[in-house]
């Protein structure tokens, strides 16, 4: 415990390491939200991926896993498919948006009252996110070190604080290429002891079946496969959807051109094909052995599934790997939780502070603004896992299931159509939301399981979890048919917009028509900056992690470490290699390296 603790805490502090380094970095609002639009593809493409990834992954969906097979898989595999069309067609339009927060989109697309309206709905619905990542990564680390869920959720959210306030997104998104490293080689360790504990994918498949009693595929409490197959094509609606709209485009402002969001997009979409099969194999594994965990952790309850990876790295895993494994698990939060920090305080700050407040606030004042807001909307997110933690009864996974499909959802529905229906009023966005918000009050809180039963006439009661299922898939689809609809029946009633208001959308239409491109001296003296730091910083890590092989441990445990070091030093050492030796270094005049803010 003590081996797990010591690496915890040597993690926790090269993270706030991280912050000071590429605190430099950031000297206006632009560079502290995104970058300045100045990062490389590997970068971008990290961030994308981890925004997506959490500790969750871990808790509920492992939990999941573990109750229901490949069931959860479907979630993963279907973010995997909206990053395809993010590479295909949307990545290089979102950057192209030329903005630093996506809510600047909104107003050149929708006006100023909408900017204020997006402004104020987006914010809570990112803090409750980010909540529940925080939650879910209290869940693990006070199971392991034995310290209460509320101290945890404290002490993990203030580290998150302190180190993207310090950095801003150029610590963030540094941070997440590092973490997405050490992510998936810890992961991808355990998947291998997994699948040699198991005697391989086709036994663990076998035996999850005849332990569970049910097919790998659907899963437990499932008496209407009509249900499950419903909810599996509505949920990639629904991650296509939110992966591919104005107000999630932020992954990619970041991005120096067009050409490394598209790039970006590809990796995120790999990463995230391949991720699921090695995140969720511990959990399978462990349902193909019978294992009990709601005996294992009486105290959990109903949430006792949640525990799955973690009782399979403290079982099988040497000492060490789970204070690793926690690192990773706190490097996946922290990146998630970035959007209700970074995202909230620069939607705050350039959409409301500059806007509203001080129009003639200096770029000194909004920085600083931004640092305070980030800190205030910090101790709100650690709140609302403070708050999310004391819902005994609801589990993690129905949690983000049910914030995705009717909180998330209809925000995403102006945000895509705005991208293609160029002639509806202003008044359109606002007005989809307030319509929205019935279709998601009638399917969550009026319409009951018995309802359904007597509209279709169901000889077979609804399980528990086919309820929960229908209820996402029926708010889905009362979106794109009612949200949807209202929106497009909005362009009955377009008319001519103002001069000034024309010339906002031609704007912002004529910017996604246009590629970015950015080749110049500066940007790859930046090119380098950011390919030799981070290649130092994880190849650091790397060897940091083969030391561990010293632990007390037996050799052929030992050799993980040495196993997870290694890829980890590698992708570093291969960063700095990359390093452009014919670029010049010269770094006397600081304005070399700025780019213009039109970018």
């Amino acid at each position: 415990m003590d081996f797990n603790i010591l690496v915890v805490g040597v993690y926790f502090l090269f993270l706030i390491a991280i912050g000071w380094m590429f605190r430099t970095f950031t000297t206006n609002t632009s560079d502290y939200f995104r970058g300045g639009g100045n990062m490389l593809w590997w970068m971008v493409g990290s961030t994308a991926f981890m925004t997506q990834f959490s500790a969750w992954t871990f808790t509920g969906a492992a939990g999941k896993a573990y109750n229901d097979g490949f069931t959860v898989a479907i979630i993963f595999i279907a973010n995997a498919f909206g990053y395809l069309m993010n590479f295909l067609y949307f990545a290089p339009k979102f950057r192209q948006l030329r903005v630093v927060t996506v809510i600047q989109a909104v107003r050149q697309r929708f006006g100023s009252k909408n900017e204020q309206v997006f402004t104020w709905t987006g914010m809570p619905n990112s803090v409750i996110n980010a909540g529940i990542w925080l939650n879910g990564l209290a869940i693990i680390a006070s199971g392991i070190f034995g310290v209460d869920i509320e101290t945890t959720i404290w002490a993990t959210g203030i580290v998150v604080l302190v180190m993207s306030v310090t950095g801003g997104s150029w610590a963030v998104i540094a941070s997440d290429f590092m973490q997405m490293v050490i992510i998936m080689s810890v992961t991808i360790t355990c998947a291998i002891v997994a699948l040699n504990q198991g005697g391989g994918i086709s036994n663990i498949i076998e035996g999850f079946e005849q332990t569970r009693e049910v097919t790998f595929l659907v899963g437990t409490e499932v008496n209407y496969f009509s249900i499950f197959a419903l909810w599996s094509f509505f949920i990639f609606v629904k991650q296509f959807s939110i992966t591919n709209n104005m107000l999630n485009s932020y992954r990619y402002l970041a991005a120096k051109d067009s050409k490394n969001a598209r790039k970006a997009a590809l990796l995120a979409c790999v990463l995230m094909t391949i991720g699921p099969i090695i995140w969720f194999l511990p959990s399978w594994f462990l349902a193909s052995t019978g294992v009990d965990l709601t005996a294992m952790y009486p105290e959990a309850g109903k949430k006792a599934a949640d525990y799955a990876y973690l009782y399979f790295v403290d079982e099988y895993m040497p000492v060490g790997m789970v204070g690793l494994l926690i690192s990773a698990m706190f490097a996946a939060t922290m990146s998630s939780m970035d959007s209700g920090l970074n995202r909230n305080s620069g939607i705050f700050v350039k959409n409301f502070y500059q806007v509203v407040l001080r129009p003639k606030a200096t770029e000194k004042e909004l920085v600083t603004c931004s640092k305070i807001t980030s800190t205030v909307f910090g101790i709100i997110i650690i709140l609302v896992a403070l708050f999310i933690n004391s819902l005994k009864g609801l589990s993690l996974f129905d949690t983000m299931m049910y914030v995705g499909a009717l909180i998330s959802f209809p925000m995403t529905v102006p945000a895509f159509c705005g991208f293609f229906i160029r002639r509806t009023p202003d008044w359109a966005a606002w007005a989809t939301l307030i319509v929205g918000a019935c279709v998601s009050y009638y399917v969550g809180l009026v319409i009951s399981a018995s309802d359904i039963q007597n509209w279709f006439n169901l000889d077979t009661a609804l399980t528990g979890r086919e309820w929960k299922d229908l209820k996402v898939g029926l708010g889905l689809l009362g979106h794109i048919v009612i949200t949807g609809g209202f929106f497009c029946s909005t362009m009955l009633f377009y008319k001519k917009l103002s001069p000034e208001r024309e010339k906002d959308v031609d704007t912002f239409f004529n910017n996604l028509a246009t590629p970015l491109h950015n080749e110049s001296n500066a940007q790859q003296r930046l090119d380098n900056k950011q390919r030799k730091m981070l290649g130092l910083l994880i190849s650091f890590a790397g060897v940091g992690i083969m030391t561990m092989f010293f632990l007390p441990n037996p050799f052929m445990q030992s050799l993980i470490f040495v196993l997870c070091g290694g890829i980890v030093l590698a992708i570093g050492l291969l960063l700095v290699n990359a390093v452009d030796g014919n670029v010049s270094d010269d770094d006397d005049d600081e304005d070399k390296d700025r780019l213009p803010e039109t970018n």
